[in-house]
């Protein structure tokens, strides 16, 4: 049960920062990046700017869980994002199965090599497997599909952290024996691997999707949980141990969201300020990454904006991108030195 009045809370506060996002000079795109495509569904977006500029991608298709879903991509070229192309889909050969669905791309580029494309391919979350393809001129054109080493799945959904100039961090997580976080480490863009056993039991917390975010020597996964809160582990010598989950005061319905770390050392959130649903879809900023303070309200409209992806670009700028309504993605960017932050209402569950 919550003791304060969530609803009540909620509504004064959305009410007031939609009012204020209105005239908010802080927004400067908020567009699709397609209006019509040859899929009627997509999900899962990601975003990164690469040595050749913003490239998107999502996966689309039927629905969710359809056979004809694959990874589709856009690249954004003199302030136009391009046609959606599919770059990957699940097509197998040999076997029982002709083709099966794709989820979740995370694209990401290191600070030496190609722009990374990581995605996980099978029947559902529970049997999936990751693989990775790569790209040398900013997602115009991709490698064949690698497969990813037995247990290791890659980001599931958010972006990895690049530690050192030759360690790239991964958050991962799975689904088939409770919902458990463990983290995937690579020397060389993706050749080599290791992996840190789960950092919860299941039985606690169930968490899985984590995003990183970085204080000082501290990297923070910040979790989607079943506990209706985003819920924080963290490590301090580079990813090799983690601190237990522990519950933030930020709410979470079971549903995907997106952190980064920017130039200035605060953190900035892209989440579902809700317990459930997936609407309104939030921005709040910390500057230890602890304390969370209240930055804008993107949608607060009825519908599904949900699984978001969020960068701060080389010219200060933060780009986000997200489902809208499952029909679309939309992108958003704003400038962050003008977010006005208010205090987040908090709840305590009994």
């Amino acid at each position: 049960m919550v003791r304060k009045s969530w609803l009540l809370g909620m509504m004064i506060l959305g009410c007031g920062l939609v009012a204020r996002l209105t005239a908010n000079e802080a927004i400067v795109t908020s567009e699709f990046i397609y209006t019509d495509a040859p899929f009627p569904q997509c999900h899962a977006s990601t975003i990164e700017e690469s040595g050749h500029g913003i490239v998107a991608a999502w996966f689309g298709g039927e629905h969710e869980k359809h056979p004809s879903v694959g990874i589709w991509v856009a690249r954004l070229e003199n302030g136009t994002w391009t046609e959606p192309v599919e770059v990957a889909n699940g097509n197998q050969d040999g076997g029982d199965v002709d083709r099966y669905p794709c989820w979740n791309p995370v694209l990401f580029q290191p600070t030496e090599g190609p722009l990374l494309l990581f995605y996980k391919v099978g029947p559902n979350p529970r049997e999936w497997w990751g693989e990775l393809i790569t790209s040398n001129d900013g997602g115009k054109s991709w490698s064949n599909p690698v497969r990813l080493p037995e247990g290791i799945l890659g980001p599931i959904k958010n972006k990895p952290i690049q530690l050192t100039p030759d360690l790239i961090l991964c958050g991962s997580s799975s689904e088939h024996a409770g919902w458990r976080v463990h983290f995937e480490a690579t020397p060389d863009n993706g050749q080599h691997w290791w992996r840190t056993p789960p950092v919860n039991s299941g039985e606690d917390f169930g968490i899985i999707q984590p995003a990183f975010i970085r204080s000082g020597n501290t990297v923070m996964a910040l979790c989607r949980s079943r506990q209706k809160r985003i819920v924080q582990v963290a490590s301090a010598d580079g990813g090799m141990t983690w601190s237990g989950p522990e519950a933030t005061n930020l709410p979470n319905p079971n549903s995907g969201f997106d952190a980064t770390t920017m130039s200035d050392g605060r953190h900035i959130m892209i989440y579902n300020h809700t317990e459930k649903g997936r609407s309104p879809l939030n921005l709040a900023v910390s500057s230890d990454g602890k304390t969370w303070q209240a930055a804008a309200v993107l949608e607060n409209e009825e519908g599904e904006y949900s699984y978001p992806a969020i960068i701060q670009t080389a010219d200060g700028l933060v780009h986000m991108t997200y489902t809208w309504k499952r029909r679309r993605v939309k992108h958003v960017v704003v400038d962050p030195k003008k977010l006005t932050l208010e205090p987040i209402w908090e709840t305590t569950a009994e």
